[in-house]
């Protein structure tokens, strides 16, 4: 890859950032004269910034587009494969790895079974695993942006530390024993927040402008998102709707509390209150279980009852994403019945709808974190 070598002022910076941009967000390649007009640039300025973006190997020329008489125009995309950035999920008992280019396609994933570490050596795991699964895909470590890390946890920025996670078992712990074994640019995010930014920019053209994300695995989180951009909260804690009481004295939650939200539905519910996997249970679900309906329609009154009350609060989009979300789409209208119910202002439930990525979209979007600022900089 050649670096673009052309010295510009701020004003050029931005010129070129925008016509990077431009053919980055385009559902198909634009040609120079599209680039021109939808931006408002002279032809010569477009030509020039897509010369140095050609050189720099940052674009390239893509299909040429349908002739309206005259020469056929040629069309650009960006080389989406130039950079690429790791993200990584962190859960009790698993490691998941994800690579992603510029695009947010996956170049390659893996998932490791961790069983019980130590805290303190979870790092030491992390880093020789990331190791290994780069060396495994071949990526070049050249082209890698950084690496992104989510947990289910409330996270301390000041204090660099996890303030909370129930599911971890973990309370006021330096994330500094997880960044520190990495030898490569890391951050560190909530798993929730960083699945929120995914299912809003992979469906931000289809989405509104501000979703409510619910993010359903072995814990219940989420994200709030206002035009992209995440909400966090005084403290940080915004979008933990695993922690809403939905049921007062109700079933006890991890973190200690009775009648939350997590309690009723996160994956966790069905492993220890059945002793079966989740597979195992949408299986028996289909086979006409008994025991196994009774709890999937306990399961969902609540989880329709944290849809309503968050819908209620927000009025906006509600997407459901994680483990479990992948087994919904056979009962997202009975869900959105259940739901409607409950609305007081409404009829329809049209604001719900399932995430696109329900096993990926944390890795995506903590991984994402790098790719915008790459993108920002071009």
């Amino acid at each position: 890859m050649k670096e673009l070598e052309v010295p510009v002022t701020e004003r050029r910076r931005l010129t070129r950032n925008s016509i990077y941009n431009f053919i980055y967000e385009s559902e198909s390649p634009p040609s120079k004269h599209e680039i021109s007009q939808k931006l408002g640039l002279s032809l010569p300025t477009v030509h020039q910034n897509i010369t140095e973006l050609l050189n720099a190997g940052l674009i390239q020329v893509g299909k040429v587009q349908k002739s309206t008489g005259g020469r056929r125009a040629i069309g650009y995309s960006i080389v989406s494969d130039i950079k690429f950035a790791v993200g990584i999920s962190i859960t009790a008992d698993k490691v998941h790895f994800l690579a992603s280019d510029l695009k947010q396609s996956e170049l390659a994933y893996k998932k490791i079974e961790i069983g019980s570490l130590k805290r303190d050596e979870i790092g030491t795991q992390v880093a020789r695993d990331l190791e290994t699964f780069l060396n495994e895909n071949r990526l070049d470590r050249s082209r890698m942006l950084g690496v992104g890390i989510t947990l289910p946890a409330v996270l301390d920025e000041e204090k660099d530390e996890v303030k909370l996670s129930p599911t971890m078992q973990m309370r006021n712990i330096s994330l500094s024993t997880i960044r520190r074994p990495i030898p490569y640019t890391t951050y560190i995010e909530n798993d929730g927040t960083s699945g929120g930014f995914a299912e809003w920019f992979g469906s931000r053209n289809t989405l509104s402008n501000n979703i409510a994300y619910l993010y359903l695995e072995n814990g219940v989180g989420g994200a709030v998102l206002i035009n992209g951009a995440q909400y966090y909260g005084k403290n940080k804690r915004s979008g933990e709707f695993g922690h809403m009481c939905v049921e007062p004295g109700g079933l006890l939650c991890s973190c200690g509390k009775r009648g939350c939200l997590e309690a009723y539905c996160s994956t966790l519910r069905i492993s220890t209150k059945i002793g079966v996997s989740v597979e195992e249970f949408f299986d028996g679900l289909k086979q006409g279980n008994r025991e196994y309906r009774l709890l999937w329609e306990d399961l969902l009154e609540h989880l329709a009852i944290g849809i309503n009350n968050i819908h209620m609060v927000l009025d906006c989009d509600v997407v459901l994403g994680g483990f479990l979300s992948q087994y919904l789409e056979p009962y997202l209208p009975e869900l959105k019945r259940m739901v409607e119910q409950k609305d007081t202002f409404e009829e329809g439930s049209e604001y719900l709808r399932l995430g696109r990525y329900p096993r990926k979209a944390n890795m995506m979007g903590v991984a994402w974190c790098y790719i915008k600022k790459y993108i920002e900089s071009v």
